[in-house]
């Protein structure tokens, strides 16, 4: 394990999991990689659940469903399916139908209320999911859970994903274990408007509906909503945090924050250096703003440029995409106050170029594209606007040739 400093560990052994959830994937021939492609995740009774779901008003009806019922409920939700495959978003009332006949299977298979049960789905748009192939063999994947695995669970929900994104913590709070465990997906169309493309959380710790949201919603902020791959946002993009089990004190609130805020931020990363063709996690700070959600708007604004991300592929330290992407932010500052590092080396300085050896810039930047994965691969950049004392981090990735071929590729 590894010890973080808030005094949580990254556990390491990857099937420790919060008490109480259980988590599955299988295959059921939803893909025709034949790889795992329907996950479910079992809370238990009286869990607290909260979502925040993607703000584009061409969205996948699932989305609508588990909106409504997290609402409807005040929060008891029980289980989560999960397909990926198929998006199920712009397939009219066959996306309603197979979402709800799919839920009901669940809920019955379970012995648990419809209305306690969600559905998230990804994959390509426009496409209705394989519905019978689901519901043959959502007998199979209710009996996965006593496998009870988060790895299974991780695989199932992947799409061009290269690698799996799941992460789970620990902590002792007065004598008591806590863990948090999270996984999640997304590799393309991924410029969130509200959290991330699918993503899960769970929580062994009991913590009130109104609380339980206030502290997602600050985790997402920083994390889901702070990273771009490609400025596309998804019809289905979906994060939902479940918290159950005894509740604390609260004033050890805070450590759960910040637990649940090193779970978003790692999930966060990892898609981003997954993001599809990428060899580099880009990672920009912004301090001395006035705020921290100024500097989170002007460091995103930098991850999702273009012109910098593909500078960034080519080793190119063009700091004049880096500033321009900046003042498109629609912030304010002042240019003739900034310092700007490109890692270790300082390009501006109160707003005038430094003396700086372009070639060993560009070697660091070099280095990083061939660095040990989401270790010695990150670029970063540091932006001070010497304006103020707050600061905010974003989080990107090269831009290459090869994700113009994924995506001009897609569907054929």
């Amino acid at each position: 394990m590894i010890q973080l400093e808030t005094n949580w560990s990254f556990v390491s052994d990857g099937e420790e999991k919060p008490d109480g959830f259980s988590f599955a994937g299988i295959a059921a021939g939803l893909k025709d990689s034949n790889k795992k492609d329907l996950a479910l995740i079992l809370a238990p009774e009286n869990s607290i659940c909260s979502g925040l779901f993607t703000q584009s008003i061409v969205r996948a009806s699932c989305v609508d469903i588990c909106e409504q019922r997290i609402k409807k409920s005040s929060g008891l939700i029980r289980a989560i399916l999960i397909n990926s495959g198929q998006a199920n978003a712009c397939t009219g009332d066959y996306g309603i139908q197979h979402t709800l006949f799919a839920t009901k299977e669940v809920s019955q298979l379970l012995g648990i209320n419809e209305e306690e049960v969600l559905m998230c789905s990804t994959g390509v748009i426009g496409i209705p999911i394989q519905i019978k192939n689901l519901i043959d063999n959502l007998p199979n994947l209710v009996k996965e859970l006593k496998t009870n695995s988060l790895q299974n669970a991780a695989e199932a929900i992947l799409t061009t994903d290269l690698v799996d994104k799941k992460i789970t913590i620990e902590t002792f709070i007065e004598g008591r274990k806590v863990k948090i465990s999270g996984f999640a997906k997304g590799s393309g169309m991924i410029y969130p408007n509200m959290a991330t493309m699918l993503a899960f959380l769970t929580c062994d710790v009991g913590v009130d509906k109104e609380e339980w949201d206030k502290m997602i919603s600050i985790a997402v902020k920083k994390s889901f909503n702070a990273i771009s791959v490609d400025g596309e946002t998804s019809t289905n993009d979906a994060f939902i945090g479940i918290n159950s089990g005894k509740k604390i004190d609260k004033k050890f609130l805070s450590k759960i924050q910040s637990g649940i805020d090193i779970v978003c931020q790692s999930l966060a990363k990892n898609i981003a250096r997954d993001g599809e063709g990428a060899n580099c996690l880009l990672e920009v700070l912004v301090e001395g703003a006035k705020n921290n959600s100024d500097a989170i708007k002007i460091a995103k604004s930098i991850c999702n440029s273009s012109l910098v991300k593909t500078a960034i592929h080519g080793c190119d330290p063009n700091w004049g995409r880096i500033i321009s992407a900046a003042g498109n932010s629609g912030i304010d500052f002042k240019l003739d106050v900034l310092d700007l590092y490109i890692g270790d080396f300082q390009i501006l300085k109160k707003g005038k170029l430094n003396k700086y050896d372009s070639k060993k810039v560009a070697n660091y930047m070099r280095t990083k594209m061939n660095g040990k994965y989401l270790v010695e691969d990150i670029v970063s950049i540091t932006l001070n606007l010497n304006s103020g004392t707050e600061k905010g981090t974003a989080w990107g990735c090269d831009l290459s040739k090869k994700y113009v071929e994924i995506n001009s590729e897609y569907t054929t």
